[in-house]
């Protein structure tokens, strides 16, 4: 154990650059005890194990306690040189702390830190001005740990101010998916220059990570059918609309909701409007109503002073309203009106 400890150090000291103030420490100590022993008179509490070690880590970083002190003048020569010696390898270590903090921050910057979440959103490709809306529209929806892989025409991170790791390189290279910790990820969006490239990118995410929720955003949703190839829970999204890929992103599924609405046959989305005779109504009077006689559920509605989504079950809705609404048919005025006036 004691062998493997030292081999792990000095692994540790020299990949890290850390050997010359380690080096200047450990050979301070060295010397600077036994000429503390020569200096002190005999049977001096400072140069015994138990406290000597103490007096030079408190004197090596000038904090100097004042517990234990040199009284000969010799004694104080050497604490002397225990402190220029503690001055010098501080010194060297805030500078290779500095060194490594910057190193560490150009890395960051390039995108070739390896990225250490869990459970994370990684976003593959960058289109400027896109991406930055869809980020944006993520942590507007409280979504953290969102990393931004992209190819190697993006040089430098191009979101620094924004809780956002960036890891550059081939998307499609094993090595850059794992830098960006792909196989850890639960979501992952693949928002490429072209569809080509989504679909290469799509097929090596889907064997980094096959449990993760994947959205392809695609140009041409054609193109989907051979996504499906590859694994049938890929979601395909249309390019077009950065909103619909963010919810699906944050709200798996909800790309085949609004598929199912814009698809001729089954449930649609219509609207109809209400008679000024009826006046104002209760909004759950509308919604009880007709949902119960006709299986629609009223999404908004519209009246003068504006649209309403989703009006609360108390509110009420002015005579003359549009309402929206999901249903499996589109419902006239007089269907409507007659419903109404038999549920008051």
């Amino acid at each position: 154990m004691t062998f493997f400890l030292s081999r792990l150090l000095a692994r540790w000291v020299f990949t890290r650059g850390w050997l010359l103030p380690v080096t200047v420490v450990v050979v301070v100590f060295a010397t600077s005890w036994p000429l503390m022993a020569l200096a002190e008179p005999a049977g001096s509490d400072l140069v015994s194990p138990g406290n000597y070690w103490w007096y030079f880590v408190v004197t090596a970083a000038t904090v100097g306690y004042g517990d234990y002190s040199p009284v000969t003048t010799a004694g104080h020569f050497v604490g002397g040189y225990v402190i220029i010696g503690g001055i010098a390898t501080l010194t060297t270590v805030f500078t290779r702390l500095a060194t490594a903090l910057e190193q560490a921050k150009g890395r960051r910057m390039q995108g070739t830190e390896p990225v250490r979440a869990t459970g994370h959103t990684v976003l593959i490709g960058y289109t400027a001005g896109r991406t930055e809306r869809i980020v944006a529209q993520l942590l507007a929806d409280d979504v953290t740990g969102l990393v931004l892989c992209t190819g190697e025409e993006v040089p430098v991170h191009p979101m620094p101010g924004e809780p956002v790791d960036f890891v550059r390189g081939d998307p499609t290279a094993a090595d850059v998916l794992a830098r960006a910790a792909v196989h850890r990820a639960a979501t992952v969006l693949v928002d490429m220059a072209d569809d080509n490239e989504a679909l290469a990118v799509a097929v090596t995410v889907d064997h980094a990570n096959p449990s993760a929720h994947v959205v392809v955003a695609l140009r041409d949703m054609e193109r989907a059918e051979l996504v499906r190839y590859v694994d049938p829970k890929i979601k395909c999204v249309q390019w077009h609309t950065p909103r619909m890929v963010t919810e699906e992103l944050t709200s798996p599924g909800i790309a085949d909701v609004y598929a199912e609405l814009m698809t001729a046959g089954g449930a649609s989305t219509y609207s109809v409007a209400l008679p000024e005779s009826l006046g104002a109504l209760r909004t759950e009077r509308c919604r009880v109503a007709l949902g119960r006689a006709f299986g629609a559920t009223i999404l908004a509605a519209r009246a003068a002073d504006g649209l309403v989504v989703n009006p609360g079950w108390d509110g009420e809705v002015p005579a003359g309203a549009v309402l929206y609404y999901v249903g499996p048919r589109r419902l006239t005025e007089a269907e409507v009106t007659a419903e109404l006036r038999a549920s008051r």
